[in-house]
């Protein structure tokens, strides 16, 4: 469920100064506390070290001399659909994943990293610029898993060749765990790689000469699809918002 702001009935369209600080995406409120009582935060051009303090809905509030602006960050997470486009230029279109969260929160959100059109899985959409470029840049590992359905059964000296390591675009890309699905042929795979590299799974079977029917991100930094059916979305609990973030 999502949560709300913690306004009071006594302090109407006022926000705790720690909570303005967590919320516009520059620290956590326990780390707000600290620079607050540094005297390094200005609210209508006032030094404010008053634990408790509350931002009114039109105060101006600086932190290290920089105007913030106090929009919640939000994070949600969709599982997404075959067919689907990814594309800023595609919002407001009738394939376009936007239109799947379009009434879910006010706030401005935009995928992290982009799946493909005809990829499915987890998506995470967010307004928090430092997490989403963080996790978006292509150095960036972290743990993800794929179910990838291939169009022929995948040999076992390639099977090998994966577990070894391939070496893509000039670079070794390590591979942590491949299996095949249990109960199913062996057109389908389960891999596991910390590689945050554009269409890195495609790139891997297709140097072998396969090509990928299928690709589903199922496990993405600590989150799973659990309880998202298809087409569906969640917000983010706070414990999953820090795992993310210690990535």
């Amino acid at each position: 469920m999502k949560k709300k702001k913690s306004y009071s009935k006594e302090n109407k369209n006022t926000l705790r100064l720690n909570q303005y600080l967590a919320h516009a995406g520059i620290c956590s409120r326990r780390e707000a506390d600290l620079f607050i009582k540094a005297g390094i935060v200005e609210v209508n051009g006032k030094h404010i070290t008053q634990m408790g303090y509350r931002v009114k809905e039109f105060d101006v509030v600086k932190f290290n001399g920089r105007t913030l602006k106090s929009e919640k960050k939000q994070y949600l997470l969709l599982n997404k659909p075959r067919n689907y486009s990814c594309r800023l230029e595609n919002y407001g279109k009738r394939d376009s994943v936007f239109e799947l969260i379009k009434n879910v929160c006010k706030e401005k959100v935009l995928p992290v990293g982009k799946l493909n059109k005809n990829t499915s899985g987890l998506l995470l959409f967010t307004n928090d610029e430092k997490l989403s470029t963080k996790l978006s840049h292509p150095k960036k590992e972290f743990k993800k898993i794929y179910h990838i359905t291939l169009n022929n059964p995948l040999k076992s000296s390639d099977f090998k060749r994966i577990k070894e390591g391939l070496i893509i675009d000039g670079e070794k890309i390590n591979i942590d765990l491949i299996s095949y699905v249990l109960d199913k042929a062996k057109d389908e795979i389960g891999l596991e790689l910390k590689s945050n590299k554009r269409n890195i799974v495609s790139k891997i079977f297709e140097q072998l000469n396969y090509k990928v029917l299928r690709l589903d991100l199922v496990f993405f930094g600590g989150l799973t699809k659990k309880d998202i059916p298809r087409k569906k979305s969640r917000f983010l609990t706070e414990n999953e918002i820090n795992l993310l973030k210690r990535l």
